[in-house]
């Protein structure tokens, strides 16, 4: 809703002052010394608050999206350690699409559209960029804007929470049969790459995401207790997890012939910093004749291995240090053995045994 009220100033002198209401944006008025550019300037803001375009400060103007993710790399990026290389790979793309756009013309229209962009298009291993990807690319994108809104004032819409987000299809329970499990393994063996055993044996003992793994320290190792402390983590918390069996008496041989100059457990030959196990990792992939799986599926493996032998949907999450059930709940099905086991078990102490 839009009004216009006259004043008569002193001198005989008017002045038109120019009211714009809309439901759910704050208030802008505005005052002229003529009807018509207080009803242009009313026509004007009424429309671009109704596409989303309308920003009472300069600044969203004056600085364009390229300008913002200068100051956003160098205030913020530059303290996300768990993520930073993804969370720069999806800045990057929303650069490239956006970033010649002053940050006031960025409307949800124009990030739908890069966002769909997306979808179907390979990343760098080839795979097909999925729903559930676009939409991390889209997260990235809305906290650029939350800062730019919150902490820098320049902009007043967030033009990213427009934007409903794509249905992801249910969370993926990839994880190896006992076949596929031994026949990776002996190809991590047959490797150039002088950890990657060591590390999938690791990422399958405990369930840890890849960086966790090779990113550790042996700071953050305890062999004498059996516990590997991890630090940087993706929902931001310590967790600490076990290290049993055979994952550990390998980190106990891992240590004893380990480089005394450098701390990490897993480190590149060259220089004192994680391997990169990426090229390795696919190769064994190949030569085992696995397909459809991913480093991150080791993770899943562990999990499934964890519920089919008969740890509760509680126990799965702590493992793997989700802080609620609903990303282990993909797990349930693979626990129903037990389930019945504790079911049958209660009846029994009821009801007695059936006759």
């Amino acid at each position: 809703m839009a009004t216009i009220e006259k004043r008569e100033l002193s001198g005989g002198v008017a002045s038109y002052r120019a009211r714009v209401r809309i439901k759910g944006h704050p208030q802008q008025i505005a005052t002229f010394e003529r009807l018509t550019d207080a009803k242009r300037w009313v026509q004007q803001t009424e429309a671009a608050i109704r596409e989303g375009r309308y920003f009472k400060t300069s600044q969203a103007r004056k600085f364009t999206f390229s300008d913002a993710l200068e100051r956003y790399r160098t205030e913020i990026l530059i303290y996300e350690k768990a993520s930073n290389k993804n969370l720069a790979n999806y800045l990057a793309y929303w650069e490239k699409e956006l970033g010649a756009y002053a940050m006031a013309d960025i409307t949800p229209a124009l990030i739908v559209s890069a966002r769909n962009k997306l979808l179907g298009s390979k990343g760098k291993f080839g795979r097909e960029r999925s729903p559930t990807t676009a939409n991390r690319y889209v997260s990235a994108l809305s906290h650029v804007f939350t800062v730019a809104i919150n902490d820098w004032e320049w902009l007043e819409i967030h033009p990213v929470r427009k934007i409903s987000k794509l249905k992801q299809p249910r969370g993926r329970v990839r994880f190896l049969s006992d076949d596929e499990r031994e026949r990776l393994l002996e190809a991590c063996k047959d490797t150039d790459n002088p950890h990657l055993y060591n590390i999938v044996v690791l990422a399958l003992s405990t369930g840890a995401r890849k960086m966790e793994v090779v990113g550790l320290r042996w700071k953050d190792i305890d062999l004498e207790r059996g516990t590997i402390i991890l630090h940087e983590t993706k929902n931001g918390e310590r967790r600490v997890i076990p290290i049993t069996g055979y994952a550990r008496a390998l980190m106990q041989a891992q240590h004893e012939k380990r480089d005394k100059k450098c701390d990490y457990v897993f480190p590149s030959k060259a220089k004192c910093q994680p391997i990169d196990i990426r090229t390795a990792w696919e190769n064994a992939l190949t030569k085992a004749g696995i397909d459809d799986f991913r480093f991150h599926d080791l993770r899943h493996s562990a999990a499934s291995y964890l519920a089919m032998n008969g740890a509760t949907l509680a126990e799965i999450a702590e493992v793997l240090g989700h802080k609620t059930l609903q990303m282990v709940k993909r797990y349930a099905h693979l626990s129903e053995a037990h389930t019945h086991k504790v079911v049958a078990s209660m009846n029994e102490k009821i009801f007695g045994e059936a006759k």
